[in-house]
C-alpha cells in the first residue's frame, strides 16, 4: 500500500513532525512493504512551521521576548519574499517552564510575535503568513502591536505586505465563546482572572477598532491564540484556514489522490474535533477520494458513530495502549510507534479477513 502519514501536532508531548515519524517507523517495523510518506500536518498551532519545512525554505532563528520575562529563541521559515511565522514559538504553552497559573494567565504576552514580524520585514517579506493556536497569552495581540510601535506604526510598517493570519478557529475576541471565555481556563485562568481578561480585551478591541477604522472584536478568528488574530485583522490582515495553507504548500491532494491509507493523529480525538479540526477535514479531503483515513491519538473519546462520517475506519488511543496517561506522555514516541505497529499487523489480519 502507499500510506500517508499525516498527523497534527500531539499537544506539547509531540511535533507533528516528530510523531510522523514515529508512525511511520511503527508501521514500516509491522509491514516492510508498503510506501510510506511523513507529511506532518498542522493547523497553525504548534508545529506550523516544521509541517510548512518540508516543503523548502530557509529555517530561521530569532532571539525574540518570551511570553513572560525570559527572552526566548524563535524559529521561523522564509521562502522567496514570503515569511510564515507561529505564534507558538513566541508565546506557547510550552515556553511556560511549567503549568499555566493564574499569574501566568493574567502577564503572559505576545510581544515576541511582534519582534518576529519585525525580523520577517528586515529580511524583506512582502508576505508574512502567521499561524495562530497553543498560545499562553490572553492579551488581544496588544505585546504585538507594541513592538511593532503601536497600531498606526504597525500599518505603516505592514503597508504593501499581505498579512494572513492562519487559523482553524473560528471564536471571536469577546463574550462567551471569545479569547477569555473559553480559551482563558486552558492557559490557568480562574473564573475573576477570565474578567480581568475580558475586560482588558474589551477596552484593547476599541483601541484597535479606532486605529483600523472598523471594528475587529466580532470577526470570525478574532480571539485565536489569545486574541492575536484581532490584533492581526486591525493591521490589515486577512483570516485563512491554517489546515489549507499546510496542505496547500505540502501538495496534500495530489498526496491523497494516490494514497490507498491516510493515518493522521493529535493529542485528544474529542467533540472538538469534530468542528472542523484537522484530523477530521484531513479525513473528509481523503474521503472524496475513496480513502480510508485510522486515526491514531493520545487519547480517543469518541466512538466510531461519532467519526465514521468523515471516512474514518478507525481510532486507536496510545493512553490505551501505554496503559496510562501518565506513561503515555512520558514515553510519548515510544509508545505512539508501537501502537503504530500494532495497529499495522491488525491492518493486515483485518485485509487479509
Amino acid at each position: 500500500m502507499r500510506v500517508i502519514v499525516a498527523p497534527d501536532s500531539f499537544g506539547d508531548t509531540l511535533t507533528a513532525t516528530a510523531a510522523a515519524h514515529a508512525i511511520s517507523d511503527g508501521w514500516g517495523r509491522a509491514r516492510s512493504g508498503d510506501e510510506i510518506i511523513c507529511a506532518p500536518q498542522s493547523d497553525g498551532g504548534p508545529g506550523f512551521v516544521d509541517a510548512l519545512a518540508v516543503s523548502g525554505g530557509e529555517i530561521r532563528n530569532a532571539h525574540v521576548s518570551g511570553p513572560l520575562a525570559t527572552p526566548v529563541d524563535a524559529r521561523w521559515l522564509l521562502d522567496s519574499d514570503t515569511a510564515y511565522i507561529e505564534s507558538a514559538q513566541a508565546c506557547g504553552l510550552a515556553l511556560l517552564g511549567g503549568p499555566p497559573t493564574r499569574e501566568s494567565a493574567l502577564t503572559a504576552h505576545s510581544r515576541g510575535v511582534g519582534d518576529l514580524i519585525v525580523a520577517a520585514l528586515d529580511a524583506g517579506a512582502t508576505k508574512i503568513v502567521i499561524g495562530l493556536g497553543g498560545s499562553c497569552c490572553t492579551d488581544g495581540g496588544r505585546g504585538l502591536v507594541d513592538a511593532l510601535g503601536g497600531v498606526q506604526s504597525a500599518r505603516a510598517a505592514l503597508r504593501g505586505v499581505e498579512l494572513v493570519a492562519a487559523t482553524d478557529v473560528e471564536n471571536p475576541l469577546l463574550g462567551e465563546i471569545g479569547a477569555a471565555g473559553v480559551f482563558g481556563p486552558q492557559k490557568g485562568a480562574d473564573g475573576s482572572a477570565v474578567e480581568i481578561l475580558e475586560q482588558r480585551n474589551r477596552e484593547w478591541a476599541s483601541t484597535l477598532g479606532s486605529g483600523a477604522g472598523r471594528s475587529v472584536a466580532e470577526l470570525p478568528g478574532a480571539g485565536a491564540a489569545g486574541g492575536i488574530g484581532a490584533a492581526l485583522f486591525a493591521l490589515g490582515g486577512d483570516r485563512r484556514s491554517g489546515a489549507e495553507v499546510v496542505a496547500e504548500r505540502t501538495r496534500q491532494a495530489e498526496l491523497l489522490e494516490s494514497a490507498d491509507l491516510v493515518i493522521t493523529g493529535e493529542g485528544k480525538f474529542d467533540s472538538q474535533s469534530l468542528r472542523g479540526k484537522l484530523v477530521t477535514s484531513l479525513a473528509a479531503a481523503s474521503a472524496a477520494y475513496g480513502v480510508p483515513t485510522l486515526v491514531l491519538a493520545g487519547q480517543v473519546e469518541l466512538s466510531a458513530s461519532d467519526y465514521e462520517r468523515f471516512g474514518i475506519v478507525g481510532a486507536e488511543s496510545v493512553t490505551d495502549f501505554a496503559g496510562s496517561i501518565e506513561d503515555a506522555m512520558r514515553d510519548a514516541s515510544i509508545h505512539l510507534r508501537g501502537l503504530a505497529e500494532e495497529t499495522a499487523r491488525e491492518w493486515s489480519i483485518w485485509r487479509r479477513g
